[in-house]
C-alpha cells in the first residue's frame, strides 16, 4: 500500500482521528457533566482545531481527485507526474493552508468582546455558535466565513468535479469491461466520501438558515463531526481489494505466528 494513493489515505486518516478526538471527548463531557464548563482558553483550542481539520480535509480531498484523474487519464506519466516529492509537497500545503484560513477566523474572534451569557447552544465550540455569544457587530466574521466557504468548499469542489468529469470520459474510453470496472470501483469510494462531506458542509455554513432551525443544524453537526469521520475508514476499507487483501494477509501473519 505504499502508493500515493495511500498515503493521501493516511493524511485523511489522520485528519478524521484528530477532528473526532477534538470534538467527542468533550461532547461527552457535556453531556454527562452539564455544570462543567469548558475554559475560554480550551473553547477556542478546540474552534481553532475544527477549523483547521476541516479545511484541511477540503484540500486532501482535491488532492486525491487530482491523483485518481492522473492515474486514470494518464497512467503511463503517473509516477513521474505523482513523484513523492509532489505528493509531500501537496499534503504540507493542504496543512498549512488549513491552519493558516483558521488562524484568520481565530484572530477575528478574539477581537470581538464577549458581554454573557456564555453558554454555547451546542455540541462543541462551533464557530457560528461562538459568533452568536459576541455583543459586538460581527458582520466582518461573517462574510470571511462565507468567502472563506467559497475558496474552501465550492471552488475544491468544482476542481473535483471537473476532475471526475475527465475521469468518467476516460473510463468510458476504455474498452475492457474489467478495467472499466476496476476503474470505477477506485473512484467510488472517494466520490462517496467528497458527497458525504462537501454536501453536509454546504448546508450547514452556505444554505439559508431560515430552511434548517437550529436544533436540525445541531444534528447537521453532529453528522458532519462524528458520522463522516467514522464512516471514511469503512468507506474506503469495505469497497477497496487492495485495502481488504493486505488485512487479510496481516491477519493470516498473525495467526500464523501465534500458531508457530
Amino acid at each position: 500500500l505504499h502508493t500515493p494513493m495511500y498515503f493521501f489515505l493516511s493524511h485523511l486518516a489522520i485528519v478524521d482521528i484528530a477532528y473526532a478526538c477534538n470534538t467527542v471527548p468533550q461532547m461527552l463531557v457535556n453531556l454527562l457533566k452539564p455544570d462543567k464548563p469548558i475554559s475560554f482558553a480550551g473553547c477556542w483550542t478546540q474552534t481553532f482545531l475544527c477549523l483547521t481539520f476541516a479545511h484541511t480535509e477540503c484540500l486532501l480531498l482535491v488532492v486525491m481527485s487530482y491523483d485518481r484523474f492522473v492515474a486514470i487519464c494518464h497512467p503511463l506519466r503517473y509516477s513521474a507526474i505523482m513523484s513523492w516529492r509532489v505528493c509531500v509537497i501537496l499534503v504540507v500545503t493542504s496543512w498549512a493552508c488549513g491552519f493558516l484560513l483558521a488562524l484568520v477566523h481565530v484572530v477575528l474572534i478574539l477581537k470581538l468582546p464577549f458581554c454573557g451569557p456564555h453558554e454555547i447552544n451546542h455540541f462543541f465550540c462551533e464557530i457560528l455558535s461562538v459568533l452568536k455569544l459576541a455583543c459586538a457587530d460581527t458582520r466582518l466574521n461573517q462574510v470571511v466565513i462565507f468567502v472563506a466557504c467559497v475558496f474552501i468548499l465550492l471552488w475544491p469542489l468544482c476542481l473535483v468535479l471537473v476532475s471526475y468529469m475527465h475521469i468518467l470520459f476516460a473510463i468510458l474510453r476504455i474498452r475492457s469491461g474489467e478495467s472499466r470496472r476496476k476503474a470505477f470501483s477506485t473512484c467510488s469510494s472517494h466520490l462517496c466520501v467528497v458527497g458525504l462531506f462537501f454536501g453536509s458542509a454546504i448546508v450547514m455554513y452556505m444554505a439559508p438558515k431560515s430552511h434548517h432551525p437550529e436544533e436540525q443544524q445541531k444534528i447537521l453537526f453532529l453528522f458532519y463531526s462524528f458520522f463522516n469521520p467514522m464512516l471514511n475508514p469503512l468507506i474506503y476499507s469495505l469497497r477497496n481489494a487492495e485495502v481488504k487483501g493486505a488485512l487479510r494477509r496481516a491477519l493470516w501473519k498473525e495467526s500464523h505466528s501465534q500458531l508457530e
